[in-house]
Parts: C-alpha cells; structure tokens; sequence
C-alpha cells in the first residue's frame, strides 16, 4: 500500500462543515470574551496598587465575575475540541500559487496557531490552577495575563480574516449540502445533533467541574476540586503549615502593630477582643474557581485606625506572618478601609478563626480577591 500525505478532499463528512464550524465558534468566542474581560477585572482587583480603585460595592462583586471567569473558561473546553475537529481537515488545504493566496494563507495559519496555542495554554493552566496544582516554575497569574492578551488578539486577526465567509456561514442552512459530500456509512449524528451535544457537553462540563463558583449549585459541582466545607464551613487554599506560620501564629506572645507614622500600637488577641467587636455576612472568592459565604465577627478596621489619629482617605498596607507565597502583602484602597464592612477578623460563623483561616487575626473586606484578604496579620500601616 503506498503511503500519501493526506489531502482536505479526504476528509468528507458532513460534519467538518464551516456551517458547523462557525455555529460552534460563535458561542466558543463569546466564552473567549466573557473570560478575558472578567480575567482583566481579576488581574485588576489583585494589583498591589489600583489608580482607579474598584468599588467596594457590591459586595458580591468579585464573586460574580470569577464565577463568570471559571465557567466560560470551563465551557469552552467542549467547544475547543469541537471546532478544531470540525477544521482540521483545512490543515491539508493546498492554497493557490498566486502571493496574495499564499500571503492570506500564511497570516491565516499564523493566527490560527497562536490562537490554538494560546487557547490550550489557557484553558490547560485555569483548570490545573482550580486543583491548586503547579506543576511549573513561573507565575501563573502573569503567565495567565499575558497569553490571555495573545489568544484574545490573534482571536481578533483570525475573525478579521474570516469574517465574510463566517457571515455567509451562519446565513447558511445548516441542513444544506454544505462543502462536503459524504459517502460510506451515515454519521452517527447529523449536523444539529453535534450541535446539540456540544451545547450540552458544554453545559454539563461548567456546572459539573467549576459549579462552586456559585450559590446553589455546588451540589451539581460533581467534578469541583474546591466545594463547600472546610473549617468553619468555608473552604482554605493556603493551611497555616503550608504557609510556615504554625509556630509564630500560635504564638501566645503574638500582637499585631496599628502604625501610622511615628504612632503605633501594639494589640495582642486579648485586646482585639475587648474592642467593639461587628459581625458582617461577606463572602470570599479565590481565583480557583471558589466562593463561599460566612459570617466574619472582629473589630472594624476603621476603629483601629482612629487609635492611631489616621486620616481618612489613605491607603493601608496589611504585612502578613506568611513569608513566602502570595497573600504576605496587599494594599486595602482608602474607599474599603473606611467601609463599615471591612474588619480585622477574629471569628468565623460563630466559632473563632481556626489557624487555617488566619488566627490569631485576619483582614476580610467587600469585593475582594481571596489572595488579597490577608491572613495572620504582623503589622497594619497606614500609607502616606
């Protein structure tokens, strides 16, 4: 038998049909969409320093768009597989001779292999990041951002190039004899049947694999690596022994230092508890794909400060026990440390911090990254 390269007229189901193809890559763009945008809002809302500070109303806010974030990100994994099944015959597509075929033909394959590279990379490292496993050396918050900007950028150059055959696709009846003609044994399924598998596959793969994003549907969240539970009833990324802080948060000597300027205290738990003490029902959100609701009781962090006589609108720093890892530091904008919401933390759904979740003390604020809601407080400083 002699062996040959394949050629695109080999292929002739009727499923690697661009009618199918553009149906699939218009849901699969607006996944594409709704994960970069809310990617740039989570990048955002983890900056050490925001010029333009988000609002710390609602206070659900971040919790929407994470939730938003992971399951595009996860529903478009279905959708990914799909549309590259449905085109790869194009790869043995043998353009015309002409430089203007073979210039397009270059740029579109240029595009489409940064767009499948980055779209792999992305999606392979978010759903690796839900497990909390790194099996790499660099950031992955960095890495995310970057070749979120590539896929979302050769994703534009991609619809650029085809837009017109796209648009004449989606104006097509799905049921027409299409590109292709098939022969031999009918197919399984027929173009909507595909289609509505993939919706389905879809749909089933957001809510079985990220459904603890959200409220009400953690029980669907079958393949969820972080569901509801954990101390306290809310689930812990970072354990206190991971962090290397038993020792020191345990310490019976331990107290956190109030400092602005040349003024500071220094408050052990004992004297944190004998403040006015608030409970407020916030919830936390973590980059991996989790939320949960609890009620957080401590000291307004607003009451701290004025021991210190700080000013009102100013940035405070929160310096953790933690040093390594992310979580030592973050920088809490003047409009949430002088939200009534925002508190040092010292009890969690009735019971005080477990060390996991940050005893002896934590900071919990509205609209918050998890990474940013600093456990085993050191020292507080007002900026400025």
């Amino acid at each position: 038998m002699t062996l040959r390269f394949p050629r695109e007229a080999d292929f002739t189901s009727r499923l690697h049909d661009i009618a199918v193809t553009a149906r699939v890559g218009r849901w699969l763009g607006l996944c594409f969409a709704l994960a970069f945008v809310t990617g740039l809002l989570s990048h955002y809302a983890q900056a050490t320093y925001q010029p333009i500070p988000l609002p710390t109303r609602p206070v659900w806010g971040y919790r929407l768009t994470q939730a938003v974030h992971v399951l595009s990100g996860t529903a478009a994994v279905p959708l990914l597989l799909v549309k590259l099944w449905t085109v790869y015959p194009r790869l043995f597509h043998r353009s015309a001779a002409s430089l203007r075929a073979l210039v397009m033909s270059g740029l579109e394959r240029a595009s489409v292999a940064l767009l499948v590279g980055a779209a792999l990379f992305e999606i392979t490292t978010g759903l690796v990041n839900v497990t909390q496993w790194y099996p790499w050396d660099f950031s992955f918050r960095r890495a995310h951002y970057a070749a979120g900007w590539v896929a979302i950028g050769a994703l534009a150059v991609h619809v650029g190039i085809k837009l017109p055959l796209i648009r004449a696709a989606l104006g097509r009846d799905l049921d027409g004899p299409g590109t292709r003609v098939g022969h031999g044994s009918p197919a399984a399924v027929d173009r909507r049947g595909l289609l509505r598998l993939t919706w389905l596959a879809s749909a089933l793969s957001a809510v079985a694999a990220a459904g603890g994003t959200m409220p009400g549907l953690d029980r669907l969240a079958v393949l969820s690596a972080r569901r509801a539970g954990g101390p306290e009833g809310v689930p812990v990324n970072r354990t206190a022994r991971a962090a290397g802080v038993v020792a020191a948060a345990s310490d019976p000597g331990w107290t956190c230092e109030v400092r602005y300027g040349d003024r500071a205290v220094r408050l052990d738990r004992r004297d944190l508890l004998t403040l006015p003490q608030h409970t407020v029902e916030l919830p936390i959100a973590c980059v991996e794909g989790w939320s949960a609701t609890g009620a957080w009781s401590g000291v307004p962090l607003r009451d701290l400060l004025h021991l210190v006589d700080a000013p009102a609108g100013a940035e405070v720093a929160f310096h953790s026990l933690q040093r390594r890892h992310g979580g030592r530091f973050s920088v809490l904008p003047a409009a949430f440390a002088s939200d009534r919401l925002t508190l040092v933390a010292l009890g969690l759904n009735g019971a005080p911090l477990s060390l996991d979740h940050g005893f002896p003390a934590r900071l919990i604020a509205p609209n918050r990254p998890g990474v940013s809601q600093t456990k085993w407080l050191e020292r507080i400083e007002v900026l400025g």
